[in-house]
């Protein structure tokens, strides 16, 4: 067997604003897995590493790539235990090529056309007015789980932004989600927390910077408002790493994002656990390209979920792949007449 690897860009439509920063491009890695003798037949995944984030964003990344396809080639085993984007990238590979090599990582009635997936409509940081028109777009379109990335601009605006969503929508009608990114800090996070509270919010995504539990953990008591963790997760590669932040922590939610903490293996080990504590959990895709988007959605609908998920739609980049999924009010779907572009694939730039 034959790994192949082919570095991309994806583009952004306009500037997607966090409380790190605006992005305006995001680099992604598509890999393929394909027996010499019939390289035309190839299963396809992708190694999303987001810069900032992955545990592997640096000059490592690419070492452990070429260890992966010489032990591929000698058929050997690779220790990916830290490199979370590849290990879900090779995941998706093998699951395509042992599955046919059509774009079907899962079998389910998702990737027949039968059952959806409820996702959250995300609403990207921007200006005040900016915000506000996307919330517009997002209500308008038939979504009852609004997501906010909130922390970057005046506090005081943005508290207005959910108090024109709950002016016009009961909790009941709408539910609001916010992912501060770690924005807040313990001098404003807990009037911050009960102001949410206050305003109807279900949850608040890591209110503080990840890296100190003590704190969190304190918040967790505390808050009025359910607290979910999310980067809180990334670099905890053990079952015993894992168990141990749930245990000290005790969050009410944890976010799964595979391509941040070691795939479908990495994040089935967090559910499991989290199960366990009676702590809930969704699923969130981490700005993956159509590729990797595909492969987690098939994934998501085998979970057999009952609250909306944080599944992107891949229309966020102007030069992304062709696909299968659509999008239904806020359902996901599945388009049993479109897949994935082989000969788009296979015209990338790939490399040895």
């Amino acid at each position: 067997m034959r790994l192949q690897f082919a570095p991309y860009v994806l583009k952004f439509n306009e500037p997607g604003g966090t409380s790190r920063g605006v992005m305006t491009e995001k680099i992604t890695c598509i890999l393929r897995i394909f027996d010499e003798s019939e390289p035309d037949r190839f299963g396809i995944g992708e190694a999303g590493i987001f810069p900032g984030l992955s545990p592997e964003a640096d000059d490592r990344f690419f070492f452990k790539l070429m260890e992966l396809q010489a032990n591929i080639r000698l058929g050997l085993q690779t220790d990916l235990l830290k490199f979370p984007s590849l290990q879900f990238g090779l995941e998706q590979a093998i699951r395509d090529y042992t599955g046919g090599c059509q774009g079907v990582y899962f079998e389910s009635p998702f990737v027949h056309g039968e059952s959806s997936i409820e996702i959250n409509g995300l609403v990207w940081m921007g200006d005040y007015d900016k915000m506000i028109e996307r919330i517009e777009q997002k209500l308008a379109s038939g979504f009852r789980c609004i997501k906010l990335k909130i922390g970057a601009i005046d506090w005081r605006k943005e508290v207005d932004m959910i108090q024109y969503i709950r002016d016009r929508y009961s909790r009941d009608r709408i539910e609001i989600r916010v992912d501060a990114n770690g924005g807040f800090d313990m001098d404003n996070a807990i009037p911050r927390l009960k102001r949410l509270a206050d305003l109807d919010v279900h949850s608040i995504e890591q209110p503080i910077k990840a890296g100190n539990p003590m704190l969190m953990r304190f918040l967790c008591d505390v808050s009025p408002l359910p607290i979910a963790l999310d980067e809180e997760l990334i670099g905890k590669f053990t079952r015993e790493e894992k168990a141990r932040t749930l245990d000290e922590i005790k969050p009410a939610y944890i976010v799964l994002k595979p391509t941040l903490i070691g795939g479908y293996s990495g994040a089935q080990e967090w559910i499991d656990l989290a199960e366990e504590r009676n702590i809930g959990w969704w699923v969130t895709s981490s700005l993956e390209s159509n590729i990797g988007l595909n492969a987690l959605a098939q994934w998501v609908a085998t979970l057999h979920t009952s609250i909306p998920q944080g599944l992107g739609t891949g229309g966020v980049f102007t030069n992304n792949f062709t696909s299968p999924l659509y999008l239904d009010g806020d359902k996901l779907r599945y388009n049993t007449a479109e897949s994935l572009d082989r000969r788009q694939l296979a015209a990338l730039d790939w490399r040895e």
